[in-house]
């Protein structure tokens, strides 16, 4: 196995035990860095020889290849993060990175579904056979909850507490999180549990709460192709509909109606109430919207 090959094993491993990293962020990072090594290796520079200037010829490179902002910084991320590994475990006297500004990202605000949307959404599956009772439960409690989609699929029996009116998420880096649903969901956890769910599983097995006609649960890939299929019989726009559109409806109509900030961040398993604040931005936007469409000088 090459030196390079074995340093980014290495570094995925401090990721994964120290920094408890998600799985996708992992793959992106590698991804990343594999790419920064071949770079490297076509410019006949090994990576512990790298200096700042073959880092800013990488990143040069990227955004010939017309590379989004977004996608330019996660590189200069890993890159930064790995260096920084390296530096801390003796392999190299100081980081190329050092001294190469990250690029000022402008806030992106999320789509938001209005009410109304949502509410198409959610009634989009008919509830009247296994699997569409399934999805709908799905939906009902992405709402009631907020939660990602990759904790929504990972749901486990064990994680329901249906008496209280609970359920435990694992958010970012396996953090758990104790997060209210509301009444709709509770029913619809119900009679899926009651109904559907055993007829899926046809007395097979399944730690999982949300399963396929396979006894496997659902992937976000999968789920994210069920919201689209219901979001066009909703007749709702392919622009507004994102695998994270109920999470940021939940939020901003959550703020609208007066719940506290912080409350919503704990809610949502934000680390930084900062990451949550982006929802103060939608809840000024419907304002000023609210504003324009309805004030006689607006």
């Amino acid at each position: 196995m090459k030196e390079s090959d074995i340093l980014l094993d290495e570094f995925l491993n401090h990721l994964t035990v120290e920094k408890g990293l998600s799985k996708n962020t992992l793959e992106a990072y590698s991804r990343d860095i594999i790419k920064y090594i071949s770079f490297l290796k076509a410019e006949g520079v090994s990576l512990l020889q790298a200096s700042p200037s073959h880092i800013v010829s990488f990143l040069s490179n990227l955004k010939e290849n017309g590379i989004s902002v977004r996608s330019y910084t996660r590189n200069l991320i890993a890159i930064r993060m790995f260096y920084k590994f390296l530096l801390k475990n003796g392999r190299i006297s100081n980081a190329p990175t050092a001294n190469i500004d990250m690029p000022k990202l402008a806030a992106r605000l999320p789509e938001v579904l209005s009410i109304d949307e949502v509410g198409r959404l959610i009634e989009a599956p008919k509830a009247e056979n296994k699997l569409s009772l399934r999805d709908k439960t799905m939906l009902e409690t992405l709402y009631a909850t907020g939660m990602r989609v990759s904790e929504l699929v990972s749901i486990k029996l064990n994680d329901l507490n249906l008496q209280t009116g609970y359920i435990v998420a694992y958010g970012k880096g396996s953090k758990e999180r104790i997060v209210p649903l509301g009444e709709n969901a509770i029913s619809y956890i119900r009679k899926y549990l009651d109904s559907s769910r055993p007829m899926i599983l046809k007395n097979r097995k399944s730690e999982y709460l949300f399963v396929t006609n396979r006894s496997k649960r659902l992937t976000r890939q999968a789920f994210w192709a069920l919201i689209k299929r219901y979001a066009l019989l909703a007749g709702i726009s392919k622009s507004k509909v994102k695998p994270h559109a109920l999470r940021h409806s939940f939020a901003t109509h959550l703020l609208e109606r007066g719940a506290d900030l912080r409350a919503i961040q704990t809610m949502l398993g934000h680390a930084d109430i900062s990451t949550t604040q982006i929802y103060t931005h939608v809840k000024t936007d419907t304002l000023r919207a609210i504003h324009k469409k309805n004030h006689p000088r607006g």
